[in-house]
């Protein structure tokens, strides 16, 4: 099953370059389902994989003047301090063991459960969002909801280790206005630095492979980079609703996995 791992990470840097969401939201499901790994220890993982390989995608933007830095503040400045509190205190403070309608649940099986919740909101978005000639053509806009906004989805991929670019580009959209391609741009930054912020706070109490850790970082920065040229040929949008479909089907598995085995 682990070669099938290795093709899945390139995929991740693919979808991530091509449309700028939703293949970290695979991350952990192949660590976890295909690498073997204990979903605690996939989400730290996932913060660097996701981290680390993003800042290809992010040189990219840079190039082409796409970043706003004031929604980067604004955005991902309580992004940032939320990912913190996820992983220093919400992460801790879940017992190893409890009850959800008497029935038992381990640390790692409510991980998993509220990571497919997460999968299944990150699909339906991918499924039913709107396209981006409805609300590209507006001014900006930079205040206290987008910040509180930039909290919450922080804490959410922080405890699941998921960069949050479904969760970011429509808040970007919808809340910030911004164009898609400025959105896709500054969500790349925040998710780069949000995770590698994660991941540096995880180091302490993780005991981490670095050999298996780079070659996945190797295998999805050659994803986004493919994913960075294959944007200039062809529309992202029309492959998003596909890949939504199959993080659907994938969330779903999870789900079924999590309750009958």
């Amino acid at each position: 099953m682990e070669w099938l791992g290795y093709i899945a990470s390139i995929l991740i840097g693919i979808s991530l370059g091509l449309i700028g969401s939703g293949g970290s939201i695979l991350t952990v499901p192949v660590l976890v389902y295909l690498f073997h790994k204990e979903p605690l220890l996939a989400t730290s993982y996932s913060l660097c994989i996701v981290g680390v390989s993003s800042i290809a995608g992010v040189i990219s933007r840079l190039r082409q003047k796409l970043l706003d830095i004031k929604v980067i503040l604004v955005f991902g400045a309580p992004s940032i301090v939320g990912v913190f509190i996820a992983r220093k205190f919400i992460l801790h403070a879940i017992p190893d063991q409890f009850s959800i309608l008497s029935n038992p649940i381990s640390k790692s099986n409510f991980i998993m459960l509220f990571f497919a919740t997460l999968m299944l909101a990150s699909a339906l978005s991918m499924i039913l969002g709107k396209k981006q000639e409805e609300i590209a053509e507006q001014k900006p806009v930079y205040g206290l909801t987008l910040a509180l906004v930039g909290l919450a989805e922080g804490m959410v991929t922080g405890i699941v280790g998921a960069g949050g670019g479904f969760l970011i580009i429509p808040a970007l959209v919808i809340l910030g206005r911004l164009p898609m391609k400025k959105a896709i741009a500054s969500s790349l930054f925040i998710i780069t630095i949000k995770s590698l912020v994660g991941f540096s706070g995880d180091l302490m109490h993780v005991n981490v492979e670095w050999k298996f850790l780079f070659s996945i970082i190797i295998l999805a920065t050659l994803g986004i980079i493919t994913g960075n040229y294959l944007n200039k040929t062809i529309d992202g949008t029309k492959l998003k609703k596909g890949f939504g479909w199959f993080v659907l089907s994938m969330s779903l598995f999870i789900l079924i996995q999590q309750f009958f085995f």
